[in-house]
């Protein structure tokens, strides 16, 4: 019987991967659901990889704000992710965090992953930036994933509605230009973020606080 996790070319008639990209703003659980995921397929004698960029924990690493947290293979811009897989071959799946910051190559990378090796890939990510522009690697995930989730556990504005969007604070103040990715936090440092209703994000208030 022909092993499908091996990263030969999957022979016709054998079980099709999946691309399924699972967003929502800061807090939402994205990096919880990826571990648990990651968890779930390991029991289950899976064999996968654990990727990630520019998690908050400044490591090469998947860590969660309830304190969950896996090692992982940090993604730079030249990695190629096939190759990476065929490394560490044979692979059932791949968990991609912060996909939102791979690059639209890389995106094409795990649809090829998916459609000619069946290999079945979960990425987690932001859909749109400070700017409330979309990052392109989840436009491009977007494009291509088979299934598209929105997270559903509740994310709240200050206001108590639905927060939607991620806002960039430096010294206080809600800012709209600057570079796309910048690492920060949601707590006191000099550059955080912070998630608004479509509202407040609009008018950019922060609250109180």
């Amino acid at each position: 019987m022909t092993e499908l996790s091996a990263l030969s070319a999957a022979p016709t008639g054998t079980r099709d991967g999946v691309l399924r990209f699972y967003f929502g703003p800061m807090d939402c659980g994205k990096s919880t659901l990826a571990l648990q995921m990651n968890y779930n397929h390991r029991r289950q004698g899976r064999r996968g990889l654990v990727l990630t960029k520019h998690d908050r924990s400044g490591g090469p690493q998947v860590t969660s704000r309830i304190g969950l947290g896996s090692e992982a293979v940090e993604v730079e811009d030249d990695l190629d992710l096939v190759a990476l897989v065929r490394e560490h071959r044979p692979v059932d799946y791949v968990i991609c965090d912060e996909a939102c910051f791979y690059t639209v190559a890389q995106i094409e990378q795990l649809a090829d992953l998916t459609d000619d090796f069946g290999v079945d890939v979960y990425a987690f990510g932001l859909a749109s930036d400070f700017r409330s522009q979309m990052f392109p690697a989840a436009r491009r995930l977007f494009e291509l994933a088979d299934e598209i989730s929105r997270l559903q556990v509740e994310v709240l504005c200050w206001c108590g509605r639905p927060g939607r969007l991620n806002a960039r604070v430096i010294g206080g103040t809600m800012v709209r230009t600057g570079e796309q990715v910048v690492i920060g936090d949601t707590g006191d440092a000099p550059i955080r973020y912070q998630v608004l209703c479509r509202r407040h994000y609009r008018a950019g208030d922060l609250g109180e606080s």
